[in-house]
Order: structure tokens, then C-alpha cells, then sequence
């Protein structure tokens, strides 16, 4: 037996016990004729005490950092505590010891205010896991995994593998794909979702489906995606919208309440997708402070049924209002003292490439009930004053304005109002947000020419091909043809006000989960084929299985996916899901720590039948 005890599991109640206990060598303090050694493993670290004989010992055979060490003592009192230990309250005294494994000196520190930066700690991530802060993150994942498969159990729902080798259907990022030596010359593809199989398991009768799975998706990398990521997946039958918004809750506030011993009991809030478009930029805002914007020009266009926020207009005379598209503001509360230092450094904040703005404009709401603005000449106080009660500016706020291209601007303003709620505090990491956002558009224009019809661009799905439109809105998908005749009245087109039975859950900002109703007609997703420009050829040689499917009697069903790698990281308050993953990708897509991808050899290209092209 290497251990009795781990090194998180002793305290006052063993004293006087004979214990073993084995784990890593953490520090070694040496103090005259004793040493002592704190000894670490998963649980926990527990100090031991080497006396005189066994200090001679150690010096014919020394301890090092990571030596893997075996030790048999006595549990004793500590003379000095340590209330930041489990094991704080007591020490072994060592009676006997065994090196089991000698480790050369570690490239950085394994402790949690390492000396190892990202790419090091990468290469040596099996070092880097060692690292109490590591551990915690991975026992947190853990604890969400857990936390997740319970309530489903509890809820009826039954976990079902899907193939990891499946049919490339690309439709958004690029599959990966797998070359098959026993199919010369065809390939496999890596799943971006389990989304047909789990809709062919509610075709099967399996009303209730769910998979911590494995997805991949060959896209661009940031903090928050990586080439392989792990989803949440559910399906549900003879469901509605609702059963999916109340069941899913139900979900996300029991891994809260299980997980952080949170209890969420608020209501969920639910808001359109139009709706958070026009007061925050985005469709996945962070509501847990306000600073809604202020919508001052807009084209007619974009939200047809809105009005600017200030009822006559924008007055006429300053260029860059004129000029612009779109015009919107952020009060920004309590920040009218803010200097012209702090007011320049904002300027060159929108300025840079990821925001895209060529300035800022703003509006300081003076304690004493006067404005001043970077734009005084052109703008009358009356008319400062009406654009502060348009953007529900109280004195002591500070507005700030940008104009310019409608998508970019609401964008940057988006970008704005969080960088604003990050600096004042407001962006809390132990307070969370829920929010429903529904009624997505199921079109995207895209100005493309797919090349078929004459069509003057084309539309693709902003969800996937399988996503029910609205109810209301199937007679107007099913009664009018996709085709694209004119690309500047694309907006006119019916296809352009249907909606999506889609709905996505945002945390604190962060789109954490996303589904829909799903179509089960064959005449309906067919339709919906040939709206995204696919030939019926083309629809049966990607999704004939699926089709075919759909004439045996598919059920109403519908589900949702959660970004499983993202919730862990939301809930453990990082901004990067690499932290909650044990062995990640950095952000090329590259493993350092085995060297992937690389190259294979001339024997295995012959065997799959590959050449590769001279660059």
C-alpha cells in the first residue's frame, strides 16, 4: 500500500496515528538539524517534519521539487498552524521515507502564482495540471458535468452516443475530415454538432436525448473557441418553444444552485432579438447593469417599426451626424468629471482595428444642469439637453456618441457600453445574468451570387438548415420563392421578416446555449433546402438520410446545445475556456506539449491514397 491518507484528508482527530502518505514534493525548508517538507498531491498538501537521524539521510540522498515521495510518521500537533491548509492543524513527524521517482528541476514553479508564462505552461501541461488553481478549474468542469447528467436523469432524459465519423455537410465552419483507407479516395468528417443524429433518435422514438459530446470546427480561434469544444447537447419531442425555455432554466439554475450554491430564483428575462439589437448592439447583451443606447439616426431600413430616440431628428449642421448611417449613445453614469486625458484615451479605444471607429463624440451632464460636448459649436444647449433626455443621461453623466455604418457602429457601441461597465465595476464575476434572447430572424442576406435562378445574392440560415421557422411565418416561407431578383430592396423580399422558433441563453454576456424547434416535414425542409440556394440534387446527396427520415413519422421536436467549455469558464470567472480544458489547443490550433498537427509519413499518404500538393 503506497498511502493510508491523502495529503487533504488529516487533521487534529489523527494525532498519535501511524499514517503513510505519498505525493509530490512541493517546497523544502531546512532549519539547522531538522527539515521540513510540504508534501503535495490532488487533495491537498500536508507538512512533514524530517528530524536529526533522518536530516542525515537526506543528505546522503536529497530531496528535490516533484520528487515523488513515500513517507511513514505520526500525525502531531503543529506548534505553528496554518489556517490557509486543510491540514493546517497538524504535521508528520517521518519515521521513514522512499524516493519513488526523481524529477528533474521543473521548467517554471508548480504553485499557483506560477513564473511560467502560457506557452511554456502549454508545452508542459501535464506540469501546468499540478497547479492547485489548475485543479480547482478541472473539479469546477467536473462539478458541471455531474451537476448537468443528474438533472437530466431526474428529467426522463436518456444518454445516447452519436458517431464521432460522419458525412461532410459544411454549412458553416469548415469540417474537419478524416481521409478512409478502406474507401479509397473518400472521406469522413468530424461532427460539428450531433444535430441529424439527434433529431433522427426523436424520429426513433427516443423522446428525450442528451450528450456531454465532443464537437469540432475548423474556425478561427480566440479565448472562447477551440478547434474541439465540448457541448451540452439535448433533444426533445412533442415539445413546444416553452417546454424548451422552462425544462432548460430549470437546467442552468440547478448546476448554479449544485455548482456555486447559488439560488437562482429570479425569472428569467426574456427579450427579442430586435429588441436587443436596438438597446444594446447585440444579441447577447449583458444585462446585469443598464446603459441601454440611445438609437439618435438609423436607417429605416434596419428596424422598420422604431422611431429615433429624439422625436424631430438629429439637428442638421455637424458633418459627421449628417453623414453618418447611424447614430447612437451611452450614458455613461456618474462620469462627467472625466478629464481630456481620460476622454482621449476612450477616442483611441474606438479607434482601434477590432472596434473600427474613426472617433468619438460626447456630452458631459453637468451637476449644476449645463452640458458641454466635443461638438459645442455646432449644437445649441437646448439641443444637447434633448439628446441627454433621449439617452435617460441625469446630471453627472457622461455621453458618449458614435456614428458611422450601421453594423459597425452598433457594434463599437456595444463594445463601448461593456469596455464602460468593465472600467466602473459594474461587470461583477460573482453576480450572474440570465437572459432568453427569442424571434431571430431565420434569413441572412448574403450578397454571394449561389448562381442559380438569376438570384441577385442569396439567403443563408443565421441558426442552420434545420431550424423551424415561426408558425405564423410557414404559410409565407412555404407560399413565396426564395429568389433574390433585386440586392438593394432585398429587405422588401417576404423571406426577409420571417422568424426563427429559435432562442439562445445568455450568461453575463456570453451566449451559453442556443436551439430551436426543428423542422419534421419533408416539404417543409425541403423548402428551406432551396431557400439557402440548394439543388435537389444537392439536398439528397447531403441530407437524403434525413429526408427519407421525415417520411416514417416524425414527431414535433426541438432542442438546444450548451457551450458546456463556456459555462464552466463563465462560472470559474475567466475569460478563457483554455483554462477549464485539460489538455487545450493554443490559439492556432496547435497541441505543443505532443507537437500536433504534424506531418506523417510517405507510407501513410500511400495508404490513403494522398499526394500532397507543392507549395
Amino acid at each position: 500500500m503506497y498511502r493510508t491518507h491523502t495529503c487533504g484528508a488529516l487533521s487534529i482527530q489523527e494525532a498519535g496515528k501511524t499514517v503513510t502518505l505519498a505525493g509530490w514534493v512541493q517546497t523544502i525548508r531546512k532549519f539547522g538539524a531538522i527539515t521540513f517538507v510540504d508534501l503535495r498531491d490532488r487533495y491537498g498538501i500536508t507538512q512533514l517534519l524530517f528530524g536529526e537521524e533522518l536530516n542525515r539521510e537526506l543528505e546522503n540522498n536529497p530531496l528535490g521539487r516533484e520528487f515523488v515521495l513515500q513517507v511513514t510518521g505520526t500525525v502531531k500537533e503543529r506548534s505553528s498552524k496554518n489556517p490557509q491548509l486543510l491540514t493546517g492543524d497538524i504535521e508528520i513527524t517521518v519515521t521513514s521515507f522512499t524516493i519513488l521517482n526523481k524529477s528533474v528541476t521543473p521548467p517554471f514553479t508548480i504553485q499557483d502564482d506560477t513564473d511560467g508564462g502560457d506557452d511554456l505552461r502549454m508545452k508542459y501541461r501535464y506540469l501546468d495540471l499540478r497547479r492547485n488553481v489548475v485543479k480547482q478549474n478541472l473539479e469546477l468542469r467536473y462539478a458541471v458535468n455531474r451537476a448537468a447528467r443528474n438533472y437530466l436523469h431526474e428529467n426522463g432524459f436518456m444518454d445516447i452516443e452519436t458517431p464521432f465519423l460522419i458525412k461532410s455537410t459544411p454549412e458553416g465552419a469548415r469540417d474537419f475530415v478524416v481521409p478512409s483507407r478502406m474507401n479509397e479516395g473518400q472521406f469522413y468528417a468530424l461532427p460539428q454538432s450531433p444535430q441529424t443524429f439527434k433529431q433522427l433518435l426523436m424520429v426513433s422514438g427516443y423522446d428525450r436525448y442528451y450528450q456531454v459530446v465532443k464537437c469540432f470546427r475548423d474556425e478561427d480561434l480566440r479565448a472562447d473557441r477551440q478547434p474541439e469544444f465540448t457541448q451540452i447537447d439535448c433533444e426533445m419531442s412533442f415539445v413546444e418553444q416553452e417546454d424548451i425555455l422552462n425544462m432548460f432554466e430549470g437546467l442552468i439554475k440547478y448546476i448554479f444552485k449544485e455548482v456555486k450554491g447559488i439560488s437562482y430564483t429570479d425569472a428569467v428575462e426574456r427579450m427579442t432579438w430586435e429588441e436587443a439589437m436596438w438597446q444594446y448592439g447585440n444579441d447577447k447583451p449583458d444585462i446585469r447593469f443598464g446603459m441601454q443606447m440611445a438609437n439618435l439616426k438609423f436607417p429605416a431600413y434596419t428596424f422598420p417599426s422604431k422611431t429615433p430616440a429624439i422625436a424631430n431628428g438629429l439637428p442638421a449642421g455637424f458633418k459627421v451626424f449628417d453623414e453618418a448611417e447611424t447614430v447612437v449613445a451611452i450614458a455613461v453614469p456618474g462620469c462627467s468629471e472625466y478629464s481630456r486625458k481620460q476622454t482621449d484615451e476612450l477616442t483611441e479605444w474606438v479607434k482601434r482595428p477590432q472596434i473600427g471607429m474613426k472617433g468619438l463624440a460626447f456630452i458631459k451632464c453637468n451637476a449644476d444642469g449645463t452640458y458641454k460636448s466635443s461638438f459645442d459649436k455646432f449644437f445649441t444647449e437646448e439641443q444637447l439637453k434633448a439628446i441627454a433626455g433621449a439617452a435617460q443621461a441625469n446630471a453627472g453623466d457622461l455621453i458618449l456618441i458614435l456614428a458611422g455604418a450601421e453594423e459597425r457602429t452598433r457594434k463599437a457601441i456595444s463594445e463601448l457600453r461593456l469596455e464602460m461597465g468593465k472600467k466602473l465595476g459594474l461587470r461583477k464575476e460573482d453576480e450572474f445574468k440570465l437572459l432568453w434572447v427569442l424571434d431571430f430572424p431565420l434569413f441572412e442576406y448574403s450578397e454571394e451570387d449561389n448562381l442559380t435562378g438569376g438570384q441577385a445574392g442569396r439567403w443563408v440560415a443565421r441558426h442552420h438548415p434545420f431550424t423551424s421557422p415561426k408558425p405564423s411565418d410557414i404559410a409565407t416561407m412555404i407560399s413565396n420563392s426564395p429568389v433574390i431578383k433585386d440586392a438593394a430592396n432585398y429587405l422588401a423580399h417576404p423571406y426577409a421578416n420571417i422568424k426563427a422558433n429559435a432562442y439562445d441563453m445568455v450568461l453575463n454576456g456570453n451566449e451559453i446555449g442556443g436551439g430551436s424547434i426543428r423542422i419534421f416535414q419533408r416539404a417543409l425542409q425541403e423548402k428551406m433546402f432551396a431557400a439557402l440556394g440548394m439543388s435537389h440534387d444537392e439536398a439528397i446527396h447531403k441530407f437524403g438520410f434525413l429526408l427519407g427520415a421525415f417520411e416514417y413519422g416524425a414527431p414535433p421536436h426541438g432542442g438546444i446545445a450548451f457551450g458546456f467549455d463556456r459555462l464552466c469558464a463563465i462560472l470559474g470567472g475567466s475569460e478563457s475556456i483554455r483554462d477549464f480544458i485539460a489538455f487545450p489547443k493554443n490559439n492556432s490550433g496547435r497541441d505543443v506539449m505532443l507537437d500536433a498537427p504534424s506531418t506523417i509519413d510517405d507510407k501513410q499518404l500511400d495508404e490513403l491514397s494522398i499526394i500532397l500538393k507543392d507549395k
